[in-house]
């Protein structure tokens, strides 16, 4: 491996390796170095295709010798210089992964490389231009078209071109605000072509929010266009832009603007600043991927709702797309030319991680679905997709399941379309119950597993890994083991690094819920920081528990090392000194074969402190079978006094009379978010009384009137402002 280095080539002036180097001789006082010599592992089980490796194997050795196991991950990426020390883990928790200690310059300066060669060029280099790397499909404007590495390679070399004439050089920043189109992945990639730093902003985010990204990041061009496409409306993009721009203070020197074809949004153009894209790309110019520095920030994502104090996650460049490479062939256990599919949008850490990066970067078909689980036209759309473009990998968030089960609970829409291609489905975004989970994989047919990780992460902490020879029907509700390079266990196996605390801040005993956190160093591909905010990365993330990484989750732990997820930490509600975790209350609602989305929330109690209190949505459709039960049940037709009585009863027979369970009650629709997550808290807050304003990642707006109406049933909010 490491013994024949060969070179890719980029068009001028830039080399790159194929593979990570572990060591470079100290360089003379001329700054000439001695013969390079590559240490070669012949005898590596991990390469050795008689022995494919266990999971235990490959995550003993990456906890045993991290430096060495992220050394051979390396070398399936290309490095234009590469590194002589791995870890840099004297100034935790600002770990740097891939160092070069050049003596010549007595300073650090890390491997260099670049994610858009290694996702694009590195490709048609060898010979796979014309792949196809990306696919959109757009059922609101019922169009469909595809892209090969070639075309994207072209495509994307213009707009760094461009972005390069306007000013824009390694290191500055780029603001990215589009729908879902390739034309946002041909941005992200031509930011980062260029070693700068994109920030992609959700589409359809107010002013205000965007005004609040746009001040922070302080970007020196925004790419945009026209507008979005809702179900039932157009989302004029560039009024907002416009709005935000005049709101935050920040003028960039240029707005690159993507008129969408065949729609009658035709935005505005501001002389002097504004240019559309085809301007942008007219003309011959290209530019060379430029080599960045291992741990430069790749791009800056705000977690969403970000209000006062920004709270950008800034990702570096080598760990991440080292990382990313792993999880595609160990985790998802997808190869170069297959397709695959991540139901998510650009805007969150799913769509950069694996909607743009992580397939590319595995040289696989990527998927840019511009639609909706249901109402696009129909709860059918999901599988018409993996049957038209023999979709093989598939990720979404366990609410996009429950909106179709809910829907069309027997697969009526489904069923029409042949989803044999499909050889699996990843779940991740919230705690997915088991009913959810058991009903996909009796109605899809094939395994439907959940695994844990955040944005602050960019790639799963526990999973199945597939790739490794896991078992595809993993413990019920579990959320995986420790993905190796997390520090999850002693290799003794008798204690756990990644660790379940109660309340006082000691090791909570095994099956017992708790806040997760993890050991350090975190793997490469973790955060390096917060954008321009150090301080408050240590103090949020690293204060409270030493030597450890808060994950701000609650969770389960069992005695094999599976982990079971449940919720926020915050979302755990204290009954009479019993602290019970929300989303087994909602679980257990969701055995109801009547309901089909629950949300269950803590309400101030004078006798017990709080009492969990139930909102539910019933199942839409007619008489079906039941996920677990396979009774034909009638969703329909009970009085919600009937649904609420058997469900305080399902409720405390699963759960126990432990949780004092006896709040509950109908609503039409929960509030959720454009990624699929029921925003929790403000139904709490509204309980409250509280003043509640509506984050801007909320689906629809209007569903706090009924929300409002329902806890006032209960008692609850009979002082509350409307939210706003």
């Amino acid at each position: 491996m490491l013994g024949s280095a060969r070179r890719y080539l980029l068009p001028k002036r830039h080399a790159f390796l194929s593979v990570g180097w572990l060591n470079v001789p100290r360089r003379n006082e001329s700054g000439s170095s001695h013969q390079n010599r590559a240490v070669s592992r012949g005898g590596n089980h991990l390469f050795n295709a008689q022995a494919p490796p266990t999971y235990a194997d490959v995550y003993e050795r990456s906890i045993r010798e991290p430096e060495q196991f992220w050394a051979e991950e390396a070398e399936r990426i290309s490095w234009m210089k590469p590194w002589s020390r791995l870890l840099d883990n004297s100034n935790p928790p600002f770990t740097k992964w891939y160092w070069l200690h050049l003596w010549a310059y007595r300073q650090f300066v890390g491997g260099e490389t670049n994610a858009c060669y290694n996702a694009v060029d590195r490709h048609v280099v060898n010979g796979h231009g014309q792949r196809t790397a990306i696919i959109h499909d757009s059922p609101v404007t019922s169009t469909q078209r595809s892209i090969t590495y070639a075309e994207l390679q072209m495509q994307v070399s213009k707009l760094a071109a461009a972005l390069s004439s306007y000013g824009v050089k390694k290191g500055d920043n780029v603001l990215i605000y589009m729908p879902m189109i390739p034309e946002a992945v041909v941005a992200m990639l031509a930011v980062v072509r260029l070693g700068a730093v994109h920030s992609l902003v959700f589409g359809g985010f107010a002013a205000r929010e965007l005004s609040v990204r746009i001040k922070h990041a302080e970007p020196k061009v925004i790419i945009s266009a026209s507008c979005g496409v809702e179900p039932t409306r157009l989302i004029r993009y560039k009024p907002l832009l416009d709005q935000a721009i005049s709101m935050s203070g920040i003028e960039p020197k240029r707005c690159i603007i993507y008129q969408r074809p065949g729609l009658p949004e035709v935005a505005t153009m501001t002389p002097g600043r504004d240019v559309s894209w085809e301007e942008a790309m007219d003309g011959d110019r290209t530019h060379d991927c430029v080599p960045v520095e291992a741990n430069q920030a790749m791009y800056i994502l705000y977690t969403s709702g970000t209000t006062g104090d920004p709270k950008g996650i800034q990702r570096p460049t080598g760990g991440h797309i080292v990382a990313l490479s792993w999880v595609m062939k160990n985790i998802y256990a997808m190869k170069g030319g297959e397709r695959w599919w991540a139901a998510s949008d650009l805007g969150w850490v799913v769509g950069h991680s694996f909607i743009c990066y992580g397939p590319l970067l595995a040289g696989c078909t990527t998927l840019v679905y511009d639609g909706k689980p249901v109402g696009t036209p129909d709860a059918g759309q999901f599988f018409r997709v993996i049957q038209d473009h023999g979709i093989q990998g598939f990720s979404t968030a366990p609410t996009a399941l429950r909106a179709i089960r809910r829907e069309d609970p027997e697969l009526e829409f489904g069923r029409k379309y042949n989803t044999s291609s499909l050889r699996y489905v990843f779940l991740a975004g919230e705690h997915c119950d088991y009913e959810t989970r058991n009903w996909a994989e009796e109605k899809i047919k094939v395994p439907v597993l959940d695994h844990w990780w955040q944005t602050e992460s960019g790639h799963p902490i526990t999973s199945t890994c597939v790739g490794l020879g896991h078992s595809l029907n993993p413990p019920r509700d579990a959320s995986g083991v420790p993905v190796p390079g997390y520090n999850g266990r002693h290799l003794s196996h008798s204690h756990f690094a990644m660790k379940v605390l109660n309340a006082d801040k000691v090791e909570a005993e095994r099956g017992t819920l708790g806040r997760i956190v993890i050991k350090l160093p975190l793997p490469p591909g973790t955060m390096s920081t917060l954008y321009r905010a150090d301080d408050r990365f240590s103090s949020i993330y690293f204060k409270d528990y030493p030597g450890y990484y808060d994950s701000m989750d609650a969770g389960i732990m069992d005695a094999d090392g599976q982990l079971y997820v449940m919720s926020r930490d915050d979302d755990v509600i204290n009954v009479a000194g019993h602290r019970l975790s929300t989303s087994a209350l909602e679980e257990a609602l969701l055995e109801h074969p009547c309901i089909s989305e629950a949300a269950v929330v803590g309400v101030p109690d004078e006798m017990k402190g709080e009492l969990p209190l139930g909102l539910y949505v019933t199942t839409k459709g007619g008489a079906h079978l039941h996920a677990k039960t396979a009774r034909a049940v009638s969703p329909n037709t009970k009085p919600e006094e009937e649904i609420n009585k058997e469900a305080i009863r399902l409720v405390r027979e699963l759960v126990g009379p432990v949780a004092a369970f006896r709040l509950v009650g109908s609503v039409e629709t929960l509030p959720k978010t454009r990624s699929g997550k029921i925003a929790r808290k403000s139904i709490s807050d509204l309980a409250r009384n509280k003043r509640v304003v509506i984050p801007p990642t909320i689906e629809d707006p209007t569903v706090y009137g009924g929300i409002k109406k329902a806890l006032q049933r209960l008692g609850y909010a009979l002082n509350a402002p409307d939210p706003e």
